[in-house]
């Protein structure tokens, strides 16, 4: 009986698997002959009735059995693995003569392409760039700025509180601050960031802009360290033909201060509607550091003398790339910053 049932399993198992048309349909045939429910196990299963003498030749049949079934499913995977191979290789052709897709890569905002171009100029002169908090002591954002809590200049500059005493700053300075009371002399630095000011948003106004402020202290530095700073400065952005003028101004923090323009890089000073004929545009802000400032960061004001100044960036990527509207550089319009 035993020989029958094996011969049919055999059989049975054979047709199946030549007529399995897939890996899957083989895997199935697998389960249900040699599984642990299989047909073939529950035969193994049944020797404990078969006659103590007959079961090592049932066993040798069965292994027999076994032996064939597995290695008719092994010759099958392979062929039918090989098809399947065959007709995915088909499907995923590539036909190399259709174009590309091309990635669509960015660039640097006009804002970051302003300041790197600042940064690289100043580092050339070896300056330093040094970054401080945004968060910042209102001491430090005014007070050791000889700014004090009843001076008017705290009005211009109104910020943003936190509390009483901590503020949003109203400008980098307070680095140059937090640089001069460490006393590591002599110092030449610039502070890139970004500052905030109580302002209404319009054409060249926000509340949220960024600045460069430098900042040199060393002996016997004079104003004409100064200007020929700041001069060659804007002969490396804004071209070797441009002249600069010094007006005077005030500034709590330098004493004396002054407003640098420079001449109109469209009509050479000529008189345009980018200058709105005057032939000088207004660039930046600057002065000697105030004798109360060198005090109030420990610094010998009998022996240092320096000098600060501080450019508006997007005032720097307006004027470069003739841009009108400040707004147009956080509005993340890609019609426009991908002229840049």
């Amino acid at each position: 009986m035993l020989n029958e049932q094996l011969e049919k399993i055999k059989t049975e198992a054979l047709d199946a698997i030549t007529t399995a048309g897939n890996l899957d349909a083989l895997n199935e045939i697998r389960v249900k002959y040699l599984g642990k429910k299989g047909e073939l196990t529950a035969v193994l299963k049944s020797l404990k009735d078969v006659s103590p003498e007959d079961r090592p030749k049932v066993g040798q049949l069965v292994n027999d059995v076994r032996a064939i079934i597995e290695n008719r499913l092994t010759q099958e995977k392979d062929v039918l693995g090989n098809k399947a191979r065959e007709l995915r290789m088909k499907a995923e052709t590539i036909d190399v003569t259709l174009p590309s897709k091309r990635n669509v890569l960015g660039h640097a905002h006009p804002n970051t392409v302003a300041l790197q171009e600042v940064e690289k100029i100043f580092t050339g002169m070896g300056y330093e760039v040094i970054s401080g908090p945004e968060i910042e002591y209102d001491e430090y954002n005014f007070t050791k700025l000889n700014i004090p809590a009843n001076h008017p200049a705290k009005d211009e500059q109104d910020t943003f509180y936190i509390n009483k005493e901590i503020v949003l700053r109203t400008q980098t300075s307070p680095v140059q601050a937090r640089v001069m009371e460490q006393g590591k002399l002599p110092i030449r630095m610039i502070s890139p960031g970004r500052v905030f000011r109580s302002d209404e948003v319009d054409a060249t106004h926000s509340p949220s802009f960024h600045q460069v402020e430098g900042l040199v202290i060393d002996e016997h530095i004079t104003f004409a360290d100064l200007k020929g700073t700041l001069a060659e400065f804007a002969k490396k952005l804004f071209g070797e033909d441009t002249k600069v003028k010094f007006r005077p101004h005030h500034f709590p923090f330098t004493e004396p201060s002054a407003e640098m323009d420079v001449t109109c890089f469209k009509c050479g000073g000529k008189g345009c509607r980018f200058c709105k004929g005057e032939g000088w545009i207004e660039i930046l802000g600057c002065g000697m550091v105030h004798p109360n400032v060198l005090d109030m960061c420990g610094i010998d004001k009998d022996k240092y003398t320096g000098f600060a100044f501080g450019v508006g960036l997007e005032r720097i990527a307006l004027l470069k790339y003739e841009i009108d509207d400040m707004r147009l550089l956080y509005e993340n319009d890609i019609r426009f910053l991908k002229q840049f």
